[in-house]
């Protein structure tokens, strides 16, 4: 995926300016897909170049006028082609991964606080998901499928977060059973 489809997707559900689609980005999309304000304008550019997106110019007191995109007819059969296309399983690429095979290079106990530290930091992103789910789809039966769609990714990322705790535990276990067997030198 490119930046340009987690754009045009977010022009799917609503036209918006550059800042607008960065503050959906911060919100909601970036948690699966992120992106700077900069790289959001500069894709934009290229959207509307490539006819994908159109936008309105909306006068404002003392300051520039502002551009609100929506998507274009073009830009709906290229995300409609996008979306019906296969997409390839992600190749995992994991550097804390690569570290736990590395272990015996390393003092364990170093690195069972690094593996503590990742836990912590999925927990709050764990925390944070739950939040949005509670606050935002008290109801999932009830949701249209704008809400569904968004619920569901959602959930995706509750199910990923929960799995990579339980991993982290399943890890920090086993290395700290070693350490408790392992003579000091």
């Amino acid at each position: 995926m490119a930046l340009e489809h987690a754009i045009m997707t977010s022009l799917a559900e609503r036209p918006g300016t550059g800042y607008e689609i960065g503050q959906q980005f911060t919100r909601s999309i970036g948690h699966f897909w992120s992106a700077t304000h900069q790289q959001i304008y500069r894709t934009l550019k290229k959207l509307h170049a490539d006819g994908l997106v159109s936008y309105e110019s909306v006068a404002q007191d003392g300051r520039p006028d502002k551009k609100v995109y929506t998507l274009s007819a073009e830009g709906r059969v290229a995300l409609r082609e996008w979306v019906s296309s296969p997409t390839e399983p992600r190749q995992l690429r994991d550097e804390l991964g690569v570290k736990i095979r590395a272990a015996e290079s390393t003092d364990l106990p170093d690195l069972i606080a690094e593996l503590r530290r990742h836990r912590a930091l999925h927990e709050e992103r764990l925390r944070l998901y739950q939040e949005f789910e509670k606050d935002d789809y008290p109801d999932p039966d009830s949701l249209n499928l704008r809400k569904l769609k968004q619920y569901l990714v959602l959930r995706g990322g509750v199910r990923i977060e929960a799995g990579f705790i339980e991993w982290c535990d399943e890890v920090i276990g086993a290395l700290e059973s070693v350490v408790s067997r392992t003579p000091e030198v």
